[in-house]
């Protein structure tokens, strides 16, 4: 019975990691914001808060309205002082709606983690937010795949098709890293590693290459793991 138990525990981690990788933290978002679900759409997310997707897209100033990421949280309700969408009928209100806009966003990643990096070894792939989540470091199997942070193993596993044998480290409930085509992992979910502790060897898992994919989510969403990390 209780391995049946722990079968049914591992299932449901396994469905709902895509979740656990864009949102890093539970906590409720402030009123005016939301966060982003899996299945939801940015015409859906305007419907049901009685706006439109072009007001969402200038709150929070999103370049590309179909890029929007499970666990992302966004501003839905005008800032406060801006007036309704319709209300900047001239120029110089439109100018000063779209500087409040940009004000309003949520902020950027800022310096709430400090990394060091997770292995030694040349970056052949970096961020671009689309077809690059993160950045990819080559180097030869069982290279050291060292914690960017101090944090609490989260995932341990190979359940999410095209990352291998994947770690998830959870820092705060704003940042979590995701380190992917482990050959071996060395600690367990549950598990509190230190920075730079040995937590894999890299590999070539669901890979063509021998590298290790590497991953920074503030908030939910994907961000260029370069603002974080020390030159080298």
């Amino acid at each position: 019975m209780q391995k049946r138990i722990g079968q049914v525990v591992r299932a449901s981690v396994v469905a709902s990691l895509v979740a656990v990788l864009a949102a890093c933290g539970s906590a409720p978002v402030a009123p005016g914001y939301y966060r982003v679900q899996r299945g939801d759409t940015l015409s859906k997310i305007a419907r049901e808060n009685r706006t439109s997707t072009r007001n969402i897209a200038r709150w929070n100033a999103l370049t590309n309205p179909d890029a929007i990421e499970v666990g992302q949280v966004l501003r839905v309700e005008p800032p406060a002082g801006s007036g309704s969408a319709s209300g900047a009928t001239s120029a110089g209100a439109a100018t000063t709606a779209k500087s409040e806009a940009k004000a309003d966003a949520p902020a950027k990643p800022g310096p709430g983690v400090s990394l060091v990096w997770p292995a030694q070894g040349s970056v052949i792939r970096g961020f671009d937010g689309k077809n690059s989540k993160g950045i990819d470091i080559a180097n030869s199997a069982g290279t050291p795949v060292v914690a960017a942070a101090t944090g609490s193993v989260v995932y341990a596993g190979n359940g999410l098709r095209g990352y291998g044998n994947m770690l998830i480290v959870k820092h705060n409930d704003d940042y979590l890293t995701a380190y992917a085509h482990n050959r071996t992992l060395l600690v367990k979910e549950g598990q509190t590693v230190q920075q730079g502790q040995q937590i894999a060897e890299m590999g070539d898992t669901d890979s063509d290459r021998t590298m290790l994919h590497f991953e920074v989510r503030y908030m939910g969403r994907s961000t260029d793991p370069s603002r974080y990390l020390p030159p080298r």
